[in-house]
């Protein structure tokens, strides 16, 4: 064999090669490929594996089946009761039908990214500040399902929306701060309020009830006196009328304990 024959065969071996390689392609299994062939759409979308195509007649073009997260940048917004905000969102979403995303729209992000922007305006625009603060679920949901029903026709579904960012004047902070500020001294004061009320209450009955035994008030005064006698420092004072009660006390003991001696004695006689 010659070295014409040879050199021939080689090459012949090197372009079977480069072919081969050229109409191999491997469509990871997040991936899918969508294959035209002269230009037309050949067949429906191809993956995940192994796809051959025909080299320099066919194009695979691949797309990603994973969820893409999109910031939303942040953009001034006018509420409904003509407060300026800055707002910052992400949105998040998929390609569902990856023929559609190819031949529907030329850039899905982006594409996606000036609805979300517009929708966002639009959505907090119709909000009031308090509402926006206090609500961002329903709003969260309500620029959701905008922007999967303009999307839909593209292939594409938006799976969450989130305001991450909501920023608000200066003047605005302050006037809220203030306003946090003099709720919590109402709510103390309300506190306060009943603690006294209810210590007033609970005053008055033992008021009425020192009334009714005023045995019962001098006995209390006795008990803060001896309180205040365990300092060894202090000179207690007792007042003429604490006096005559510790008297009638002693008295009532007495007569108890007589009534009780004779009571013990006539149970014995018995």
């Amino acid at each position: 064999m010659s070295a014409a024959v040879v050199l021939i065969l080689v090459v012949v071996v090197l372009l079977l090669l480069g072919l081969l390689a050229a109409a191999i392609r491997i469509v990871r299994e997040y991936d899918r490929g969508v294959q035209f062939r002269l230009g037309k759409l050949h067949k429906g979308a191809r993956g995940p594996g192994l796809v051959l195509i025909i080299p320099l007649i066919d194009r695979l073009q691949r797309v990603s089946l994973r969820i893409v997260t999109m910031p939303i940048q942040s953009q001034g917004i006018i509420t409904r009761d003509n407060v300026s905000v800055d707002v910052a969102a992400v949105a998040y979403f998929r390609v569902r039908d990856p023929i559609r995303a190819v031949i529907a729209i030329e850039n899905v992000a982006a594409a996606i990214n000036q609805i979300a922007q517009t929708t966002l305006r639009a959505v907090v625009g119709r909000h009031t500040l308090d509402a926006t603060l206090a609500d961002t679920d329903r709003i969260n949901r309500n620029i959701r399902e905008i922007l999967d029903v303009q999307t839909e026709e593209w292939g594409v579904e938006v799976t969450l929306v989130e305001l991450k960012d909501i920023q608000l004047p200066e003047s605005m902070k302050r006037a809220m701060a203030k306003q946090a500020e003099a709720e919590r001294e109402k709510r103390a004061k309300i506190i306060a309020a009943e603690g006294e009320a209810l210590a007033a209450g609970r005053l008055a009955e033992a008021a009425d009830v020192m009334a009714a035994h005023p045995l019962a008030l001098q006995l209390r005064n006795l008990q803060t006196l001896v309180e205040i006698s365990v300092d060894k420092n202090s000179t207690v004072i007792f007042p003429s009328p604490l006096m005559s009660t510790i008297e009638e006390l002693g008295n009532f003991l007495a007569r108890e304990q007589r009534a009780a001696v004779r009571m013990g004695a006539d149970g014995t006689g018995g």
